[in-house]
């Protein structure tokens, strides 16, 4: 047991850090919208940012814990597990105590829709059955989207309405990510083309969700409810899936190609909804 918490093994990578690489995007796309759409950077900000951060980062340790006390992963894994999410907690409260302390209690209401979420991961992760579940990504997408409206209210110092509006569109574009995702992993297994008819059979889920998502910003926009080059974004994120599902389906692709592919994409959303928001052509949501 002594050798089992030397530094070697409480340090471990692949312990401390999501090995869902692109899972960083869902957490720092609706933040960083959510900061910019605020237009004030304070020290609030930065203990929102830290127990944002902290939170998502506590879902890796705390899954190899649950594995490891499982049976699933080896128990050299433990002292590492502990570590780490005793560290992420830390931080965590930290940040929580800095947002009370600074008067931005309210906040902390929108971390408590996470607490059923993971633990219903976690319960999936004990049955050995947390792969490939699309309707918990889902949802666990949209409450990482919380962080547009947390670091929104923290801008602007108090809870507006505009600060749900902008969690409702960033989580229909992560929904419509996760969805797409699963299209193109879909596609990677197949020997060859697809003819058209099953093409548009294995992305009708995807480009429901996209085409809903454009239709949507479109009609606010022109009722003047969100600004005009927000319609950006989202035209983006259609196209990308009509010519990932239509034109260059992902057959033969390995799952980091398909990855990168969306770190870019989301990220390119994240910029475009930025500028659009900020762009003086129309008005907010009220």
């Amino acid at each position: 047991m002594e050798h089992s918490f030397s530094r070697e093994n409480l340090l471990k990578i692949h312990v401390a850090l999501p090995q869902d690489h692109g899972s960083w995007v869902f957490l720092f796309s609706p933040m960083l919208i959510g900061i910019f759409a605020g237009q004030n950077w304070t020290g609030a900000t930065f203990f929102l940012v830290l127990s944002a951060v902290a939170a998502f980062l506590i879902r890796q340790p705390v899954t190899v814990l649950i594995k490891a006390l499982s049976g699933r992963r080896s128990s050299r894994d433990l002292p590492s597990a502990y570590f780490w999410s005793g560290l992420y907690s830390l931080f965590g409260l930290l940040g929580v105590l800095g947002l009370i302390w600074l008067g931005y209690a309210y906040i902390l209401l929108l971390a408590l829709p996470g607490l059923p979420v993971f633990a219903w991961h976690l319960t999936l992760v004990s049955r050995r059955a947390e792969r490939r579940q699309i309707g918990v990504e889902i949802v666990g997408v949209g409450v990482l989207a919380l962080a547009a409206p947390a670091a929104y209210w923290v801008g602007v110092g108090f809870p507006a309405y505009t600060g749900i509006g902008l969690w409702l569109l960033v989580w229909l574009q992560s929904a419509a990510s996760i969805v797409y995702a699963y299209a193109r992993l879909e596609q990677r297994v197949l020997k060859s083309l697809p003819d058209l008819p099953a093409r548009l059979r294995m992305s009708r889920r995807a480009r429901l969700y996209t085409t809903f998502n454009l239709v949507l910003v479109i009609g606010l926009a022109l009722t003047g409810y969100v600004p005009v080059l927000l319609i950006a974004p989202y035209g983006l994120q259609w196209l990308e899936t009509l010519y990932g599902s239509l034109i260059k389906p992902a057959v033969g692709l390995k799952p980091t190609r398909i990855g990168i592919r969306q770190l870019i994409v989301s990220s390119l959303f994240t910029l475009l909804f930025i500028l659009g928001w900020l762009s003086p052509l129309q008005g907010r949501i009220p």
